[in-house]
């Protein structure tokens, strides 16, 4: 009797050490949920709450699924990606691992640059890619190409010696142009930005992926001019023109222009407007070569007196063998 007696008080003693233990923890994650009702807390299982070995105690602490799902979206946010080959599919799966919200939000990002807002930090947010500019470029060759040749056709249709031939030959030409334009300059702006940071301690600057994706993006504008660009009236294709130039250059001297204004004022200036021309030989050069308004030189009778010295020893001669 005097046994079960003390079973019973051990384990009352232990049930109340329990509870009073739980009170605690429950009443700490109300004082931190009251002060910070946003903060997350760590689940402690019972049963493998506290492990005894041999050496001392040892204490695991187990996250939740959705602890451990958020700590994975936050890895990827913060740009920290787990290494793979280079020979890997998921080394450049990676490149292409965008949703459609983020592509609309870039490529909106490209046609209304707002001073003051930068479209690599604003937009990209240490998330580059190469889906949008990739499918930016191909559009823009074929919009430039089928564009260009509606636009010959309309404008030589009236013509009876016009005979409509596709040239096909021409999305070649925008292919290596405008792919060439989307990767070599970027190329060698990061080479040289690269450059200048080892020079001067002042120049920050952007990663090649980063480069090569906020340029792409900044060719989004001249897909619609290119195609507005059919309209058969030249002062309206130059006003778009400079539209264009002006929004999409936009882009890249607001983009740029935080990484090289800590370099020498010369230095600064001549990077920027370097920029800003190329951007404009790119469309100038294709509204040229692709756009071409024919003229037409109306033809014109000889005279007269040419062409009856031209028939008279031919009529001389025909006298001659009738003789």
């Amino acid at each position: 009797m005097i046994y079960t007696s003390k079973i019973q008080t051990d384990l009352l003693a232990q049930l109340e050490t329990s509870v009073q233990h739980f009170s605690n923890e429950f009443e700490q994650a109300a004082e931190l949920l009251s002060a910070d009702p946003g903060a997350s807390t760590l689940s402690v299982s019972a049963s493998n709450a506290v492990s005894t070995a041999a050496g001392g105690d040892d204490v695991r602490l187990e996250l939740s699924e959705d602890e451990e799902d958020q700590d994975e979206s936050s890895e990827l946010l913060s740009g920290q990606k787990a290494a793979r080959g280079l020979w890997t599919f998921e080394y450049y799966q990676s490149f292409f691992n965008v949703d459609t919200v983020q592509v609309l939000d870039r490529v909106k990002g490209s046609v209304m640059p707002v001073p003051g807002r930068n479209f690599i930090k604003n937009h990209l947010r240490s998330n580059p890619d190469l889906y949008g500019p990739f499918w930016i470029c191909v559009t823009l060759v074929f919009s430039v190409v089928i564009s260009g040749n509606l636009s010959t056709f309309l404008g030589e249709m009236g013509h009876p010696s016009y005979h409509f031939r596709p040239q096909f030959h021409r999305v070649s030409i925008a292919a290596v142009v405008i792919f060439m334009y989307a990767w070599l300059v970027p190329v060698a702006l990061w080479g040289f930005l690269t450059w200048r940071q080892g020079a001067e301690r002042q120049i920050g600057g952007y990663s090649f992926l980063e480069t090569v994706c906020v340029y792409g993006y900044s060719l989004f504008i001249y897909i619609p001019t290119s195609i507005l660009w059919i309209i058969p009236f030249e002062w309206l294709r130059w006003t778009l023109i400079l539209v264009a130039i002006g929004i999409s250059g936009s882009v890249l001297v607001l983009t740029f222009w935080p990484v090289v204004r800590g370099d020498t004022k010369l230095m600064s200036v001549a990077t920027v407007l370097t920029i800003v021309v190329l951007h404009t030989v790119l469309a100038v050069g294709c509204k040229m070569y692709f756009f071409q308004t024919a003229v037409h030189v109306p033809a014109t009778m000889p005279p007269a007196s040419h062409l009856n010295g031209q028939h008279t020893p031919l009529i001389h001669r025909q006298e001659g063998v009738r003789k």
